[in-house]
């Protein structure tokens, strides 16, 4: 009879534990390598080309690499969960090892005699253990019921000649048995004490955790959308931004995603006291706040502070909240240019796209592009405003253009910053644009209504020698890494979007096509813009001209006769209906001739049945017929095609 087995639980114990410490184990020991050993600075973007980037890549490292990377809650919630797994998975190795194989019929071991005892040891032992488990002194206990009837059948093997033989033979009394089978589920299952505890632990695991546990997952994956982005934010963002949308705006409307609700919120005097001080810092350059609550007050404050360089007053809660904020930043700034995108909002994209640029540098809408470049202030740029034309630079692309020797701002620099500087210079880009219109496949440049019609735009890195690519973007002021990347964004004079994407390969040169449908006929004038997504200053603006000619001098597209008549040629569906025409059409012949003798005697009335299946009879006649005439008018219709 089927029994519970221990020995047979811990194999099954074991095997699903093992499901679980092999991939986590993995997971671990490749978290630990690359915190200590695999992960290189270039790998976490701790690259320190300027001194001004080594505070920045210091403190990558320190969060990045070695023990500070493993504080993560859920590393040690899983490394935990791994120890104590793991600890068990030895002690049911060890119980294992100590009980022997999968509990197996062995009448020595349940009678709790040595393999050689004589008769008078085994019936001694028989009767006292059938007095211990007899279920009569053992009233509604299933385990000693079956321990009982386990000493019955192991007496049995050992005393009766032919059970003994079985045995001895087969390793089973009742002979040859096809296959042993037992429960892995531990005896003490069985055990009336034990009954309620199993029954309420089987209740809470079936009707408690597990439904919360599916109810906890969908609840949070259901809370996200594209790129990882809430979806109370792409509300959120719907609500507020419009074609009217201004830079100065934005700061407060990324402080009411609703990533930052629960953090951002203040739940201290202290908490609000501090956020009024820092609103006093910004205030001047801040815009009226259109919302009052806690949460975006607090957003709105934390970062304009990063916006105009005063964080260094702010508490390490403070400056943790701030990180967090910039860290999703990025993401949070694609999805305003998602929804402007569907608003078709030209400017307002463009305007998310150059918040963006201002938070990866730390700058706003009244700072001077030059600010950009590391150990500048107020006075290097103005100083960098004066003096000749040939040497005064106003913005960022000026700077650049001037020769090295001749870079104004630099006399009170030492001679790592000065170095520092021309790095930068180094780094930021110098981007060519060039456009070309035309239609794929087309004999002629020209464009006529209704074709495909492409823009390519070539980007051009000249800073960049050839197989040289682009690195981290360089921003002292941002605390996470950054990848080098371009919106290229086509539209219409009235402001319209037709085509928004953001160009990330990295090479010196760069195709990337645009492709809509010709409008009507016409001149057409369209604004290409070519947008940095984290360098302030260095975006481009230009015309694409289209003129679009009428299709209708185009030559006359003849169809060839072979193609025209594969419009006629049947489907499968119609000649899977055919098909089942002739087999009724078949079945017919024969019930037709086999009542030709009837039909003899005397002329009778057709039933309904009988008239459909006549008609779809002459009806496939008629198709064939058709058919016939069809090939031969084809045949001459070549005949013709092949003369001229």
């Amino acid at each position: 009879m089927l029994q519970y087995d221990n020995n047979a639980f811990y194999f099954v114990v074991l095997s699903f534990l093992s499901f679980y410490l092999v991939p986590s184990w993995y997971f671990i020991i490749r978290r630990v390598y690359r915190a200590f050993i695999g992960l290189k600075d270039e790998d976490i973007g701790a690259v320190s080309r300027t001194s001004a980037e080594k505070e920045k890549a210091a403190r990558l490292k320190k969060t990045s690499k070695g023990f500070s990377a493993l504080k993560s809650k859920g590393f040690l919630i899983n490394l935990l969960l791994t120890i104590l797994f793991t600890a068990l998975f030895v002690f049911l190795i060890m119980s294992v090892s100590s009980d022997g194989e999968v509990n197996s019929f062995d009448p020595f071991h349940i009678l709790g005699v040595d393999s050689g005892a004589d008769n008078k040891v085994i019936k001694k032992a028989y009767k006292k253990m059938s007095l211990l488990y007899h279920p009569d002194k053992n009233p509604n206990n299933p385990a000693a019921e079956a321990k009982f009837m386990m000493v019955a059948k192991a007496y049995e093997a050992l005393t009766d000649a032919t059970a003994k033989e079985n045995y001895e033979k087969y390793g089973n009394p009742d002979g040859k048995q096809s296959l042993q089978v037992s429960i892995g589920l531990p005896s003490w299952l069985l055990d009336t004490d034990h009954r309620n505890i199993v029954l309420m632990a089987y209740l809470i695991i079936m009707v408690g955790v597990i439904p919360f546990c599916v109810w906890r997952y969908y609840s949070d994956s259901s809370k996200f959308g594209d790129k990882d982005v809430m979806y109370d934010t792409y509300a959120w963002f719907h609500h507020n931004l419009n074609e009217h949308t201004l830079v100065k705006s934005l700061p407060e409307i990324i402080a009411g995603s609703a990533e930052f609700r629960q953090r951002n919120l203040p739940h201290t005097t202290d908490e609000k006291a501090e956020i009024s001080q820092a609103m006093n810092l910004v205030r001047s350059q801040m815009q009226k706040p259109k919302y009052n609550h806690p949460v975006c007050v607090t957003g709105n404050v934390l970062m304009h502070a990063h916006l105009l360089r005063k964080t260094e007053n702010l508490s390490p809660k403070a400056k943790d909240d701030l990180a967090y904020m910039l860290r999703n930043s990025t993401s949070l700034i694609e999805a305003m240019i998602t929804v402007c995108q569907h608003q078709d909002s030209l400017q307002t994209a463009v305007n998310c796209i150059n918040f963006g640029q201002f938070v990866t540098q730390a700058m706003w809408t009244r700072d001077s592009s030059l600010l950009e470049l590391p150990h500048f202030t107020s006075e290097e740029v103005k100083h960098c405003e004066k003096g000749k034309a040939s040497v005064r630079a106003n913005n960022i692309s000026e700077y650049i253009k001037v020769d090295d020797e001749e870079k104004k701002g630099l006399a009170d620099f030492s001679d790592q910053q000065k170095r520092d500087v021309l790095e930068c210079c180094r780094i930021l880009p110098d981007l060519s644009v060039e456009t070309k219109v035309f239609v794929d496949d087309d004999e002629d440049a020209k464009v006529y209504e209704g074709d495909l019609c492409t823009v390519r735009v070539t980007l051009t890195r000249n800073n960049l020698k050839e197989g040289e690519k682009a690195g981290l973007v360089h921003a002292p002021c941002f605390p996470f890494p950054k990848q080098e990347a371009w919106w290229v964004i086509l539209g219409t004079r009235e402001g319209k979007i037709i085509s928004i994407e953001k160009v990330t390969k990295p090479t010196r040169v760069v195709a990337h096509d645009i492709k809509f449908l010709a409008p009507r006929v016409g001149e057409y004038e369209f604004d290409l813009h070519v947008v940095s997504n984290a360098y302030v200053g260095l975006d481009q603006k230009m015309k694409v001209d289209l003129t679009t000619l009428d299709n209708a001098v185009l030559p006359e597209y003849k169809i060839h006769p072979d193609d025209a008549d594969l419009d006629d040629e049947p489907t499968l569906f119609e000649e899977m209906m055919n098909a089942n025409v002739e087999e009724d059409s078949d079945s017919d012949d024969e019930g037709d001739s086999d009542s030709d003798e009837e039909e003899e005697e005397g002329i009778r009335e057709l039933s309904a049945a009988e008239r459909k299946k006549e008609e779809l009879r002459n009806a496939r006649k008629k198709a064939t017929a058709a058919d016939d005439d069809d090939s031969d008018d084809d045949s001459e219709v070549e005949e013709v095609y092949t003369e001229k």
